[in-house]
């Protein structure tokens, strides 16, 4: 049986954009440790494309879209 915490959507997507964060420091993280500048421009927007969806999930989260309204 799911727990309380499993059928809120907010614990899911709370925890989606701690992994997506994480994801999106590492990625620039790594710009710094790579010579060739087009792996470094795939790793910077592979970030900017993760923080969209990190955006898209705050945004479900307050409802800010009328797409995420009921």
């Amino acid at each position: 049986m799911a727990s309380l915490s499993d059928k809120n959507p907010q614990h899911h997507t709370q925890n989606i954009k701690k992994r997506l964060s994480e994801t999106v420091t590492h990625l620039r993280g790594d710009i710094g440790k790579v010579d060739e500048p087009q792996l470094k421009a795939m790793f910077e927007t592979s970030a900017e494309v993760l923080g969209g969806l990190i955006k898209a999930f705050d945004d479900y989260e307050k409802k800010n879209e009328a797409a995420w309204r009921k």
